[in-house]
């Protein structure tokens, strides 16, 4: 009976839906940009990977999408997030297939990771790094107050752009994923893009968060591993409890990058000690000894600590402040530092209940 369904559901998909490009593919699923015949717009459709442990992931998706989708009914902060427009289940060579499609306007599919690519060398313009980043804000308040969700994932391959027409132009042809870039030896000198957009069309691009594979809700943890590595909050790499003040401290790390250009922290395994030692250590250096009361409050930590304050494996520790980072490496005058500055230190705080919210970040 499955199958039958799977097969007709198949049927009317294919009637409806043209593939035009892929957007992208990842370690679960791979997405699309389609036009929708019947209405003549563009749809994202993610298609996961064969198999059970996939086609369930992809039903807890829909599920979550779904309750986004009925509360943008209700705030209109729900517009931040991409929506879900319908779920397909499909027969495919290896078992079924759960294609989901998301709701676009003009424009989206294109990720932030791809336009920061172009600005790299200096970063993004500040203005459009805070118009980007209260809209982010905005979408991660509905997403952990209305929908009770904690989106676990929040990177610059997770932020997608939604640009007008004559942006759109001079978009598409020039930014592309940066490996296809490599692969097609599109690089300019210096592994810069060599493009990057005027300061009115750039100002004219939104973004909206995507990509809810990983969500999970407030209420119920799916996992104890979550977030990709740069942007891994504290009490996940310490294995603690965490809730959506996980997604703050990730967003801070994409703030940092967006304006600078670098990963605020880039964590690598050395001779003696794991990615996780270095990024613990990177985090110390840079936010000073982390509190007894959370280094040593899990059963596991000596993995990391030898005692209250001193890392296991890695004994040289060169600290230095957000604010000597940003003057000597990056070469911001203290103008402009001072009040991004006290924007990042509230979402890197240490203990998850005293990080800032996203309504106190906006």
């Amino acid at each position: 009976t499955g199958g039958h369904h799977a097969a007709q559901e198949g049927e009317v998909f294919n009637m409806r839906y043209q593939a035009l490009r892929k957007l992208g593919c990842g370690a679960f699923a791979t997405v699309w940009l389609c036009q929708d015949l019947r209405r003549k717009k563009h749809v994202a459709v993610k298609v996961p990977r064969s198999g059970q442990s996939f086609a369930e992931a992809a039903q807890d998706e829909v599920a979550l999408l779904r309750c986004v989708s009925s509360m943008r009914k209700k705030d209109r902060a729900g517009e931040n997030i991409i929506c879900l427009l319908d779920d397909f289940r499909m027969m495919g060579e290896n078992g079924f297939h759960i294609l989901l499609l998301r709701a676009l306007q003009l424009g989206v599919g294109t990720a932030l990771a791809s336009l920061m690519g172009n600005y790299a060398a200096q970063g993004l313009p500040l203005p459009f790094v805070k118009k980007s980043l209260q809209q982010v804000l905005a979408g991660l308040h509905f997403l952990h107050k209305r929908c009770r969700i904690i989106h676990t994932d929040i990177k610059p391959e997770n932020i997608l752009l939604c640009v007008g027409d004559k942006t759109l132009q001079k978009l598409l042809p020039n930014v592309v994923d940066s490996s296809h870039r490599t692969e097609m030896g599109l690089k300019g000198p210096g592994g810069d893009l060599g493009y990057q957009l005027e300061p009115c069309d750039l100002m004219n691009v939104e973004v909206k968060i995507a990509d809810l594979g990983s969500a999970c809700w407030t209420y119920k943890p799916l996992s104890k591993e979550i977030q990709t590595q740069p942007y891994r909050a504290l009490e996940v790499l310490l294995g603690l409890d965490y809730g959506t003040p996980a997604d703050i401290w990730s967003t801070g790390c994409l703030a940092f990058e967006m304006a600078t250009g670098e990963c605020l922290f880039d964590p690598r395994p050395g001779k003696y000690f794991s990615r996780d030692d270095d990024h613990v250590a990177r985090i110390i250096e840079l936010l000073g000894k982390i509190p007894p009361q959370i280094a040593l409050s899990w059963k596991k930590s000596t993995k990391f600590f030898s005692r209250p304050g001193a890392l296991l494996r890695i004994s040289r520790l060169l600290p230095r402040s957000l604010a000597a980072v940003l003057a000597e490496r990056h070469r911001w005058a203290p103008a402009a530092a001072a009040p991004f500055v006290s924007f990042l230190l509230p979402t890197l705080e240490y203990a998850p209940e005293r990080r800032a919210s996203a309504a106190q970040c906006l």
